[in-house]
């Protein structure tokens, strides 16, 4: 069955806080030590994992994380046309969707990659990278793809079906709403699965069930995609 792709509203802000790390622990420990001290140890760490296992959450809350520390941070994804020059007064930098990445981007990454491992000025910055493979298997220059896997690697598993429901569940218990059975059949089987397209999901239904007084059925979720 063909999931729809949902566009309403703004997803919340991913934090390490709310990352469910089934099956995950050890990465999000991980980052939670690097993002709380960048040059603590500055080994690269790199992400793998499948669609909706939570790589480009896990990079955008370390970013949210050290911009709240008042770090500065550079940041390349498949979406960063032209990427910039590297600038030494970033602390960390983030290269994420590694395997879509252009010509230009990968030789950008790489020169952010030798700059912050061997800075002109001061001590060596982290690297945080996230591909759907690992480094081993993602085509890109030789040069780029063998520093990605230098350190730490950690491969992230996308939370299984009776996961998702029991997070979807008690996400809805916590907003003090009541999903059905066939309720929770038609989120999971009509959008997309991955867990931050789910909770963006609820958040909507919630919202619009509120505005409009009525329960969250089957109706009203469509009622919402038809008048959002």
């Amino acid at each position: 069955m063909k999931q729809m792709a949902l566009d309403i509203g703004l997803a919340p802000v991913p934090t390490l806080a709310n990352f469910v790390a089934a099956g995950n622990e050890a990465a999000l420990a991980h980052l939670r030590l690097w993002a709380d001290n960048p040059l603590r140890s500055p080994v690269p760490t790199f992400l793998w994992g499948e669609g909706g296992s939570g790589k480009t959450h896990l990079l955008r809350a370390v970013r949210e994380a050290l911009r709240d520390h008042g770090s500065r941070v550079g940041w390349i994804d498949a979406a960063t046309l032209h990427p910039a020059e590297y600038d030494e007064h970033w602390e960390v930098v983030l290269l994420d969707d590694c395997q879509l990445y252009t010509a230009e981007q990968q030789a950008a990454a790489f020169n952010w990659f030798v700059n912050a491992q061997s800075p002109a000025h001061g001590p060596a910055r982290w690297v945080l990278a996230a591909a759907d493979r690992p480094p081993a298997d993602l085509q890109l220059r030789e040069d780029l793809r063998t520093r990605l896997g230098w350190g730490h690697v950690f491969q992230l598993h996308a939370l299984g079906e009776t996961e998702r429901r029991a997070v979807l569940r008690r996400a809805a218990d916590e907003r003090g709403v009541f999903l059905s059975d066939e309720v929770m059949d038609f989120m999971l089987t009509r959008f997309s699965r991955d867990l931050s397209s789910l909770m963006m999901l609820l958040d909507q239904l919630d919202a619009y069930a509120l505005r409009t007084q009525r329960a969250i059925t089957i109706p009203l979720i469509k009622s919402m995609l038809e008048n959002e």
